[in-house]
């Protein structure tokens, strides 16, 4: 959930709502988000399966509804890795200059620099790498790179707590007001939550021993904290560094801290929190996408092949490579796409999400159980006013042509695939043949 967001877009984040826009928009947000993740961890303890929503909604709708919505979870956490492939060369850039020469082209005004581009699709193959070599071999690192991120976040937190000023955090929201500045950041939270539902794509891969409610109670878990998360970074940035300053001048998070204390060792060390962060998210969203693209190949909804699995090593090989090989293609794309792919991956996780909610609500009607239903009830609530403040144009912050570009585009891919499929599922079978060859 937490990748280098805070770091390289936090100008972005404050611009929006200014420091209490930008703390309530996470708070609130973390709060809404709290029914669609009580009913992922009901959903979970009854369906432990790696297609989650693809699950989910196959047992109560037609194939047409559990397709469109594992393809729409599929773009929430595959548009999450090029953005990690290309902010890898932005952070790194920070700390070596030189990762900024030999510049090959420009895209939207923002220069292409062959180290950077390198550094992307360098850390994409081995994200592909670990992740085709199993799943233990993945969480060891999601492990190692998680452990490491809260260390150095809690040690630049307490330095830094000592060294702010409230006056650094005046105004508290942006020039629209407190309320447009809380909903411009509450526009983004889903995109930068998006995770917490993560965790039902593993509970196939996870420890035999593992007792059923485990999973269920880990991802409020990781919802609250990783809101509080970052509540706590938007608040400690502005507090030892003015912000309208940080915007005005597109600083990010280890600019604020190394001007504040004078020295660069904390922005080193801040740099190197957000380097594991993006390791981490990287690898855990790369892990969500692939189990969808398995689900829905092991189901026959896109071709059947991406539902293979590697015999040696359980892992399936086909899915990994259709994930990596076009993030590693966006990665040529550079820091154009950051903000962009903020704005749809909202849009696209909230419609997994609300499919999930409905098919809760579905299958407890036809249970004739109640328990859940006004939690669930109160998740497509949410889901649909998050995809709401995206689509209609009249809301501050909607999506732009860009952004409905990229969003039809990959609807048209799946109606490409759906149309293939049809084809394929209506192609009668060849006419068995005889050992010479011919026809009966």
């Amino acid at each position: 959930m937490v990748g280098a967001g805070w770091l390289v877009v936090m100008d972005d984040w404050l611009g929006r709502g200014g420091p209490g826009g930008a703390m309530l928009g996470f708070f609130i947000g973390a709060l809404l988000l709290l029914p669609i993740a009580q009913t992922y961890g009901r959903m979970v303890r009854m369906i432990p399966d790696a297609g989650a929503e693809v699950a989910y909604t196959e047992r109560v709708f037609p194939p047409i509804v559990s397709f469109a919505a594992g393809s729409m979870m599929v773009l929430a956490y595959a548009i999450v890795c090029p953005w990690e492939a290309v902010a890898i060369g932005n952070l790194l850039a920070r700390l070596f200059p030189g990762m900024n020469a030999v510049v090959l082209y420009t895209v939207a005004g923002k220069a292409i620099a062959l180290p950077r581009l390198l550094a992307g699709l360098a850390l994409t193959a081995a994200i592909g790498v670990v992740n085709y070599r199993g799943i233990r071999l993945s969480g060891r690192f999601q492990n190692v790179t998680t452990i490491g991120l809260l260390a150095c976040f809690a040690l630049f937190v307490a330095l830094g707590i000592g060294r702010g000023a409230p006056a650094n955090a005046e105004p508290l929201f942006g020039p629209a007001g407190a309320f447009v500045s809380i909903l411009l950041v509450l526009q983004i939270v889903p995109y930068f939550m998006t995770g917490f539902e993560s965790i039902p794509k593993a509970s196939e891969e996870a420890l035999p021993d593992l007792r059923p409610g485990t999973l269920s109670r880990l991802i409020t878990a990781a919802l609250v904290s990783g809101g509080l998360f970052y509540v706590v970074i938007v608040g400690i940035v502005a507090w030892v560094y003015p912000w309208t300053d940080l915007v005005t001048n597109h600083l990010g998070t280890d600019a604020a801290f190394a001007r504040t204390f004078g020295t660069p060792w904390i922005a080193r060390l801040i740099l190197a929190a957000a380097v594991l962060s993006l390791f981490k998210v990287f690898n855990g969203n790369f892990v969500a996408a692939t189990r969808l693209v398995y689900a829905l190949g092991k189901r026959g909804l896109v071709p059947p092949s991406a539902g293979a699995v590697n015999p040696r090593f359980g892992t399936p090989a086909v899915a990994i490579a259709l994930v990596a090989i076009p993030t590693g293609a966006a990665a040529f794309l550079g820091d154009a796409v950051l903000v962009p792919i903020s704005e749809v991956g909202a849009a696209v996780g909230a419609m997994g999400w609300c499919a999930t909610c409905l098919a809760f609500i579905a299958g407890a009607r036809r249970a004739g159980q109640t328990e859940g239903m006004m939690t669930a009830a109160l998740g497509v609530l949410v889901s649909v006013a998050i995809i709401l403040m995206k689509m209609i144009p009249a809301v501050p912050g909607s999506l732009t042509r860009v952004e409905w570009l990229a969003f039809l585009g990959w609807c048209a891919v799946g109606a490409a695939v759906l149309l293939s499929r049809r084809a394929r599922t209506s192609r009668p079978d060849p006419a068995p043949t005889s050992p010479s060859g011919r026809g009966r």
